[in-house]
C-alpha cells in the first residue's frame, strides 16, 4: 500500500475520503490487497497521499463499519477475512450476466452500522480546530490527564445529566479512543475473574472482547422486555452487559420494571455490576427519550459506556466510561498510570463543540435526517403485501423485518444480492445458535442511504422477494 499511487481528484464532487474508501474497497474485492494484510497507518497514508489525516480516518472507518477491514488494538488496521469474495472473479462471462452488479458489488447497502458521514460538520470542526491552535500553547502537546482532560469530562458530565439522566461528576469519567479500548481498560480495573453475561442475540464485538480478555462469558435468554433477570440469576454471572435504551440488534427498549429487576439482581452481591452500553440513545422517534439505567442506580452498580462515533463520526474515536465511585478508587490504584489514548487537541475541539452548542444543533439535525429516512423506509414497506412484520422501528438507525412465509435468511439475502442490494440476517448476531429465531429476520439500516436511494432499494427488494 505504501508504493501505490491513488489518483485522488480534489476537484471532483465526490469527497476525498469517499474516493479513497472506494479505491481500497475495490482493491480488496479484486484480491489485490490480500486478507490479513496490514494497511498503512492513517498518518503514513495521509503523508504519502498529501491529504489530511482525517480524510484517511474517515475512509478507514467506513471500511471498518462495512467489515472490509478490522482494527487490532495497538497493531493497526488489517484486511478482514471475507469468505467467497474473491471467487467471484473466476465466474464465466455468462454467469456474470445473471448478476449484473455481482454479489460483491452492491448498489445499496442497508448496513445497520451506518453513519451519514456526508453530514459531518466540516466547517464547524475546522473553525474550532483553528481556534484551538491559534495560540502557541505548548501545554496542548504535553501528555494530559490519563482520564481525559477535565474540561471535556466536565462537558460530557453536564450533557449526560441533561440528556440522559446520568448522575456523575467529571471525576467518574474516563475518556478513551473507542469502546474497545475502554472495555479493555475496564477489564484491567475490575479484573478478569468475573463471569460476564450478554444477551443473545447481541453485539458480538463485546462478546469477543470479553472472551479474548480471558473473562468467562455466557449468554442469557431474552424476552420482549430484554435480558431476563431470572435467567441471569441462573447463569451464575456477576456482570451483565446490556443495552437497555436500544438493544442491538433487536431494537428492544427495556421497560422500567425490568430495569429495576436487574438493579435488584446487582444489589444482591457486592461484586455484581451492570455494564450499560448506551451506544445510540440519541436517536429515538417515538415518545420521550428513555433515561439511562445508570440514573436509577443508587448503589453504584452501573458502569455506563457511551460514544460519539454514532452521533458525530466513527473517526472521532472518542468514547467515555462512567465508573461508580467505588471503582474510581480501584482505577486510581490499578490503572491511573495508563496514559490517555486521545490527543489533548482533539479533546479540546470536542469540548468546544459541546460547550458552544454545536453538538446539540448537530444532534437535532441528525435526528431530523434519520427520522425522515426512517419514515421513508416505513412508508415504502407499507406498499408490500402481507407476510412480514416490522420491529425495532422506534429508535436507532435500523429496523427488522420478520418473514412468516417459511423462507430462510440465506435465500432472502441471496435474492437481495441479485438486485445489487446488501441486507443482513439476524442469525449472524447469535452467539448460542441453538436460540436462533425460527423465522427469517432481516436487518435494514438506513443511516447512510438517502431517501431517494431507500425508495429505489425497497422497490427492488419488493421485486426480488415478490412482496
Amino acid at each position: 500500500m505504501y508504493e501505490l499511487t491513488i489518483n485522488l481528484k480534489s476537484g471532483d464532487k465526490t469527497p476525498l475520503y469517499e474516493q479513497l474508501y472506494e479505491y481500497i474497497r475495490g482493491e480488496i474485492r479484486d484480491g489485490h490487497i490480500a486478507s490479513g494484510e496490514k494497511l498503512p497507518s492513517t498518518r503514513a497514508l495521509s503523508r504519502h497521499l498529501e491529504v489530511s489525516r482525517s480524510t484517511v480516518e474517515l475512509a478507514y472507518e467506513q471500511l471498518l463499519s462495512e467489515g472490509y477491514i478490522e482494527a487490532r488494538p495497538y497493531r493497526g488496521y488489517y484486511v478482514a477475512q471475507i469468505d467467497g469474495l474473491y471467487q467471484i472473479k473466476q465466474q464465466s462471462t455468462d454467469e456474470k450476466k445473471n448478476y449484473p452488479e455481482s454479489r460483491a458489488l452492491y448498489r445499496y447497502d442497508f448496513t445497520p452500522n451506518g453513519v451519514d458521514l456526508k453530514s459531518f460538520p466540516h466547517n464547524t470542526w475546522r473553525k474550532l480546530s483553528r481556534e484551538c491552535l491559534v495560540d502557541d500553547r505548548a501545554e496542548l502537546f504535553r501528555l494530559g490527564c490519563p482520564q481525559g482532560e477535565y474540561g471535556l469530562r466536565s462537558a460530557i458530565s453536564s450533557y449526560l445529566h441533561q440528556a440522559r439522566g446520568v448522575n456523575c461528576s467529571p471525576d467518574q469519567i474516563i475518556v478513551g479512543a473507542g469502546n474497545d479500548y475502554l472495555m479493555m481498560l475496564l477489564c484491567a480495573i475490575i479484573g478478569t475473574h468475573h463471569k460476564v453475561a450478554l444477551e443473545n442475540p447481541t453485539y458480538k464485538q463485546a462478546y469477543r472482547l470479553f472472551e479474548n480478555l480471558s473473562c468467562e462469558v455466557c449468554t442469557v435468554d431474552m424476552d420482549a422486555k430484554g435480558m431476563r433477570a431470572d435467567e441471569l440469576e441462573k447463569s451464575g454471572a456477576d456482570i451483565a452487559f446490556v443495552m437497555p435504551s436500544h438493544q442491538y440488534p433487536l431494537g428492544t427498549v427495556m421497560p422500567i420494571k425490568r430495569r429495576m429487576e436487574l438493579l435488584a439482581w446487582a444489589d444482591e452481591s457486592e461484586d455484581r455490576y451492570i455494564i450499560e452500553d448506551d451506544y445510540d440513545s440519541e436517536f429515538r422517534y417515538k415518545g420521550k427519550p428513555i433515561p439511562a439505567l445508570q440514573g436509577y442506580d443508587g448503589n453504584g452498580k452501573v458502569i455506563y459506556i457511551g460514544t460519539f462515533s454514532k452521533s458525530i463520526a466513527p473517526a472521532i474515536r472518542m468514547s467515555y466510561l462512567v465508573l461508580p465511585a467505588k471503582l474510581c478508587r480501584v482505577y486510581e490504584d490499578r490503572c491511573s498510570f495508563i496514559n490517555s489514548t486521545v490527543s489533548k487537541v482533539d479533546q479540546l475541539i470536542l469540548q468546544k463543540f459541546i460547550e458552544d452548542g454545536y453538538y446539540e444543533r448537530h444532534l437535532n439535525k441528525m435526528r431530523a435526517l434519520y427520522k425522515s429516512r426512517h419514515d421513508t423506509l416505513l412508508a415504502a414497506l407499507k406498499n408490500w403485501n402481507a407476510g412480514f412484520s416490522i420491529s425495532g422501528e422506534n429508535a436507532g438507525v435500523h429496523l427488522l423485518l420478520h418473514f412468516h412465509d417459511g423462507r430462510g435468511e440465506e435465500e432472502l439475502i441471496r435474492l437481495a444480492a441479485s438486485k445489487g442490494i446488501k441486507v443482513y440476517g439476524l442469525s449472524e448476531y447469535y452467539v448460542d445458535e441453538r436460540k436462533k429465531s425460527r423465522e427469517a429476520v432481516i436487518l435494514l439500516g438506513y443511516a447512510n442511504l438517502s431517501e431517494e436511494k431507500i425508495k429505489e432499494a425497497v422497490g427492488l427488494l419488493k421485486e426480488a422477494w415478490k412482496m
